[in-house]
């Protein structure tokens, strides 16, 4: 959904970069001890630990207070609320928990202001890597202070690009496998880092020129949708629509690439309802 900007939007942005500065500040002192964190299962693939939590409720705190009548919709502490109603943070307090966990360095805080399903600011955080990316509505993204662009490649063979692949439901790994194959032997390389937001950052720097997933969850994605629209980019689902802040498929890219990438991932498969 394209962007209406809010007159606010820049005070958004600016509790939106100082709750993540806090919960990055918190996640990079548990980091020295990630060895000895106990890990809670979500699921079997999916895991939990108490700097998830924590980084959470410093977002949640400071972000409530800041930004007077705003819900949190985060990953951890309220999951199940609605991201497309009203003034809503939408948060991921540590995109990349299992990078974290096993000291691998990719991961990072992500935090998207809304309002009505419309993004108006958006931060990540990369606390591993370096750089506070940022955008608000109609204004541009930013890593720290200089501007982002999206890539200018052209040519599928030239073309790097992000994916995540589907662990958490196998159903959608024969999909997934197909689109790989299609994609594999014309492109310069794929790559699966473990970070959805940070991979939508890195297609807004220019260093991704694609990126898919067949499933991610509105925390995964709401900041960094912002992010490659902002820096001359398009994101959409499968199906070409634009990328809605709701759980489901998602497709990224520098724009020039967009239906080229469409037209190898899509081709007729849509992917199975994933189970809630």
């Amino acid at each position: 959904m394209p962007s209406s900007p809010h007159p606010k939007r820049h005070d958004w942005r600016d509790a939106a970069r100082a709750a993540a500065d806090t919960a990055a500040r918190f996640i990079t002192h548990e980091a020295q001890s990630h060895h000895t964190l106990a890990w809670e299962e979500k699921s079997t693939t999916d895991f939990v630990s108490r700097v998830d939590i924590g980084a959470e409720e410093r977002i949640r705190d400071m972000l409530t207070a800041r930004i007077p009548g705003i819900r949190i919709v985060g990953e951890e502490l309220s999951a199940n609320a609605r991201p497309d109603e009203g003034l809503v943070a939408i948060v991921d307090p540590l995109d990349g928990t299992t990078n974290f966990l096993h000291g691998f360095p990719n991961y990072g805080v992500s935090i998207c202001i809304a309002l009505d399903g419309v993004p108006q600011a958006g931060v990540v955080h990369d606390v591993a890597r370096g750089g506070v990316l940022h955008a608000t509505a109609g204004d541009g993204a930013f890593v720290d202070e200089t501007r982002l662009r999206v890539s200018t490649t052209e040519t599928p063979a030239r073309a790097l690009i992000g994916t995540g692949i589907p662990f958490k439901d196998v159903s959608q790994a024969d999909l997934y496998l197909r689109q790989l194959r299609r994609l594999m032997p014309i492109i310069s390389g794929v790559r699966r880092a473990g970070s959805a937001a940070l991979d939508l950052a890195d297609v807004a720097r220019g260093r991704f020129d694609g990126f898919w997933e067949l499933f991610l969850n509105p925390w995964d994605l709401a900041a960094g949708v912002l992010l490659v629209r902002e820096a001359g980019g398009r994101v959409t689902d499968l199906e070409g629509r634009d990328a809605r802040l709701t759980s489901g498929p998602i497709v990224a890219s520098n724009g020039i690439l967009h239906d080229w990438l469409l037209g190898m991932l899509y081709e007729g498969d849509v992917p199975a309802p994933h189970p809630t």
